[in-house]
């Protein structure tokens, strides 16, 4: 009987010492995974951004021609930045120009980034204006 009683003990100790290691080793890949999947601000801005807003975010990106509707918004040009508030920016991003009376030709981008992804890219414009709201 001792044996056997043992014997479980011993089990049960083993089953608990992997089901900590098993939780462990899911808690580090889970966070691994989410630290991945957070996309770099400038990831993000060349993909969605740079066809219009360029790469360097001058509004010369290479969808832009003479053609083009409207001039995209330089976002190097402090001194027109400074006069947009983070949530302007914000706004913009997630609704389209249209939501703020602009063109139509940019998109709202809500329903495609996440709200991380949107806040890293305002503060993505803010580096390229070096500059923050009045």
């Amino acid at each position: 009987m001792w044996l056997l009683s043992n014997a479980n003990n011993q089990r049960d100790k083993l089953m608990s010492r992997l089901v900590i290691e098993i939780t462990m080793v899911l808690g580090l890949a889970l966070s691994t995974l989410s630290s991945a999947q957070a996309a770099d601000a400038k990831q993000v801005f060349d993909f969605y951004c740079a066809q219009c807003h360029g790469v360097k975010g001058d509004g010369k990106g290479i969808n832009v021609g003479p053609d083009f509707a409207t001039d995209p918004r330089n976002f190097t040009n402090a001194k027109d930045m400074e006069k947009r508030t983070d949530a302007d920016i914000k706004g913009v991003i997630k609704d389209g120009g249209q939501s703020i009376s602009k063109s139509p030709l940019m998109p709202p981008w809500g329903a495609t980034l996440s709200a991380e992804e949107v806040d890293n890219l305002v503060a993505y414009i803010r580096k390229l204006c070096q500059c923050k709201a009045n």
